[in-house]
């Protein structure tokens, strides 16, 4: 899911100086929404590591 963002961003780089901001806004977003989703994955990801050490200990 990184990689897609980060071809995403760079493809929105690559529009915008082109000068096409309405698919370069788009994939923007895109990449925005993906980041988020990763994010709230990997803290509920870190959540469920600490629980599970403190259960082992």
């Amino acid at each position: 899911m990184l990689t897609w963002i980060i071809v995403l961003l760079v493809l929105a780089v690559i529009f915008g100086v082109l000068g096409f901001t309405g698919v370069a806004a788009a994939f923007a977003g895109i990449a925005k929404i993906l980041f988020y989703i990763l994010l709230i994955a990997f803290v509920i990801a870190l959540i469920m590591g600490l629980m599970g050490g403190m259960l082992a200990a």
